[in-house]
């Protein structure tokens, strides 16, 4: 028997004609993490997502245009059956589970599918094509640094930050995971530096990357560097070194770029912050010392550590619950509050921070077959090239640069969600186009094998036509999430602002009141699944005491994520304020089936049972609350309040205790009720006048006359007479 042949023959190079697909892809890796939204009301991400979304789908139409009078044969490799598998199954998911989350990932996995095809057949004709990718993907890293940088130094405040410095990506560890998974590209520009200016600029601009990484403090990502910097870049470099322009270098040029690369990460690593929100941090003032810092606080207590160790443990319980379909593409967070550790009533987070934990959960078997093959295929992909030779060991080096971003980006997918960030992911699926397009110029068989697509010219037209339609359908989408998403920022700065004023509740807010109103209507109207920021209108509201307004709020985020228990609590409560016995019960029903042990839940459950007139349960139901840890500052008021009306001193006390222990800021208001206890239900004077004097000394200054008026006469009396006796 005929031994298989290990590599084919070369496939026929796809024709010319489309030139413009792969220029526009490579302004689309520079744009998506280059810009940002100068403002609140639109999410940094929802714009990336856009500009990736439309990048791909017009460089899409492109190609079918102008493959419109060719008859060679395309490229197709069965890398591509990996994000296809998974689009097709959110596809179906979409029938039994979360709806909307389900295609939301078929459209993501969609995109990938078809942003991996087009890399694959606009790289497959040269490697010569390489570069321009790289320095697309380069230069929109150097460009988010340089904004990262700014912000690290002078406290730049162009773009919305969180953690700072976050770049354009809002969130300095969504920047850094980037960051880092782009520096092997950066590498292959300076390793290919045919020039000496070349070199010095592709040397500078590496080292400013890394610069940027150190100034974020993100573990994950350092972690990624050092292994890059300390391992596999040295060892690619001494691989590599005959098959590469650098290995031709004069001496001159050498040292050149190893003092440029050393002076730029040494001296520009040095430089203080002038962001004082980072000084705060106590991490380290300049990116070479926080970077050390943070490196040297990974250890296995460390808190951050623990919050994900408890979501990597209920994902493993879902997994555990779904072993053969998943809970749905998407649905993790639909459903893990299903599978946290008794007595949560918030999710943690909403992701798994874990890409393959999170994978498995939602995807079951086809989340198992994608990893598997995923991994199958890069493993086979570093030994082919590990072992490429004579002309055609001129390919390894690019590819072992590809399969060094792709390890970068597996490291920081252990404790992040990079791919479903717009720039990482888009990255993602341009590395494996990259190594699928290889594969193709080297004609290499097997099951891993790109092959020949056939095409015909009269599919180009259907096809563009197809690309227009998903245009404008994008536009609509992007359309709505841009609009939803900047009416409800809106509304949750109003509900903010009225909050932070010292009279919320006076008439002159009442326009802004009913404006905030407007506002979060019509954007839940426009996405009614957009649930992470209306919650925040819901609690300004209920805080002043508009119960039905913060009801309504709070179910529209049950009627997309029905499981969290906060939320089922919180909109009980508001049903009971309403007088809506019935349907508060059904709530608390709802939420002691999900989480029977949650502070939240006991809470409600004692105010219901209270409401109900069913006093002396709602006060034993309250007192085995304190006993065994499960209470919130309601339960502890109402046990008060009820220790107070059905006698119980020692409860009403415990209560009060308790809650002047855990609440320090209702502390004056806490002093002024024990105050009424000790008067009306004690006779106690003493002790009556000792806790408003406690009151009154804790009040700030322009409280202390409101809380006077507020005092029995006898009281007020003696307190103002012992004032006015002090020296």
């Amino acid at each position: 028997m005929r031994r298989r042949r290990r590599e084919a023959l070369p496939l026929p190079q796809a024709a010319g004609g489309h030139d413009f697909a792969l220029p526009l892809l490579a302004a689309m890796a520079f744009l998506a993490p280059a810009v940002g939204v100068p403002h609140e009301e639109m999410l940094q991400d929802t714009l990336k997502s856009m500009l990736v979304a439309f990048a791909t789908l017009v460089a899409a139409l492109l190609f079918f245009w102008q493959r419109r009078r060719s008859t060679e044969p395309l490229r197709w490799h069965p890398v591509l059956l990996l994000p296809l598998g998974l689009a097709a199954y959110a596809a179906g998911s979409m029938a039994w589970s979360h709806t909307y989350l389900a295609g939301v990932e078929t459209v993501r996995w969609t995109l990938f599918a078809l942003l991996l095809w087009l890399g694959l057949n606009t790289l497959t004709r040269e490697r010569e094509r390489e570069p321009l990718l790289a320095l697309g993907i380069h230069a929109g890293a150097l460009v988010a640094s340089l904004w990262t940088a700014l912000q690290f130094w002078i406290d730049l405040r162009l773009f919305p930050q969180g953690p700072n410095p976050g770049s354009t990506f809002v969130n300095r560890n969504f920047f850094a995971e980037f960051a880092v998974c782009t520096l092997p590209f950066g590498v292959l520009l300076l390793a290919r530096a045919r020039s000496r200016t070349q070199a010095v600029l592709a040397a500078f601009g590496s080292g400013f990357v890394i610069v940027a990484i150190l100034m974020t403090g993100t573990r994950a990502a350092l972690i990624a560097l050092w292994v890059l910097l300390g391992a596999m870049l040295p060892l690619l470099a001494w691989l590599y070194r005959r098959q590469l322009p650098f290995g031709r270098w004069d001496a001159g040029t050498r040292w050149l770029v190893v003092g440029v690369l050393l002076a730029t990460v040494l001296g520009l690593g040095s430089l203080r912050t002038g962001n004082e929100k980072i000084v705060l941090e106590e991490r380290g003032t300049t990116p070479l010392a926080r970077a050390l810092n943070r490196t040297q606080s990974i250890r296995a207590d460390d808190p951050s550590l623990g919050l994900r160790r408890q979501m990597w443990r209920a994902t493993g319980d879902m997994i555990a619950a779904h072993p053969l379909a998943g809970v749905g593409a998407g649905a993790w967070e639909n459903e893990i509050p299903l599978h946290q550790a008794p007595g949560t009533q918030l999710e943690t987070d909403y992701y798994a921070h874990n890409e393959f934990l999170q994978l498995v959960a939602e995807y079951g078997l086809a989340g198992w077959a994608f990893l598997g093959l995923l991994a199958a295929y890069l493993l086979q992909s570093a030994w082919r090239t590990l072992r490429l030779h004579g002309e055609r060991a001129a390919e390894a080096p690019g590819r072992a640069l590809v399969l060094c971003a792709l390890l970068a980006l597996f490291i920081v997918s252990n404790v992040g969600f990079p791919w479903r960030m717009a720039s990482t992911g888009a990255l993602f699926a341009l590395c494996l186009a990259w190594l699928a397009a290889s594969d193709a110029r080297l004609g290499l068989a097997g099951a891993w094998a790109a092959r020949p697509l056939p095409w015909r010219p009269r599919l180009a037209l259907p096809l563009a036509a197809l690309c227009v339609a998903g245009l404008l359908l994008a536009g609509q989408v992007s359309w709505i999430a841009a609009r939803s998403e900047a009416l409800i920022v809106r509304a949750a700065r109003l509900a903010l602002m009225v909050s932070a004023a010292p009279d919320p509740q006076a008439a002159r807010w009442n326009a802004a009141k009913a404006e905030m109103l407007r506002l979060v209507r019509e954007g839940t109207d426009l996405n009614p699944h957009y649930r992470k920021i209306t919650p925040l209108v819901a609690d300004a509201l209920a805080g002043w005491g508009d119960w039905a307004n913060a009801t309504w709020i709070w179910e529209s985020v049950l009627s997309s994520r029905p499981n969290i228990v906060a939320i089922l609590t919180n909109a009980a409560r508001g049903h009971a304020s309403m007088g809506h016995a019935d349907q508060a019960w059904a709530l608390l029903l709802r939420a002691q089936a999900i989480q029977p042990d949650a502070p939240s839940v006991r809470s409600l459950e004692v105010i219901l049972l209270a409401r109900a007139g069913h006093e002396r349960q709602a006060l034993e139901r309250a007192r085995a609350g304190i006993a065994e840890g499960l209470y919130d500052f309601d339960l502890l008021n109402t046990a008060f309040l009820l220790g107070w009306r059905l006698g119980d001193s020692d409860a009403a006390l415990q209560a009060m205790e308790l809650r002047q222990q855990h609440w320090p800021e209702h502390r004056v208001e806490g002093w002024m009720q024990l105050g009424r206890f000790w008067l009306q239900a004690k006779g106690d004077r003493e002790r009556a006048v000792d806790a408003f004097g406690r009151a009154l000394a804790l009040a700030p200054e322009a409280s202390r006359a409101m809380l006077l008026r507020q005092m029995p006469e006898e009281v007020r009396g003696r307190l103002e007479g012992e004032a006015r006796s002090r020296p």
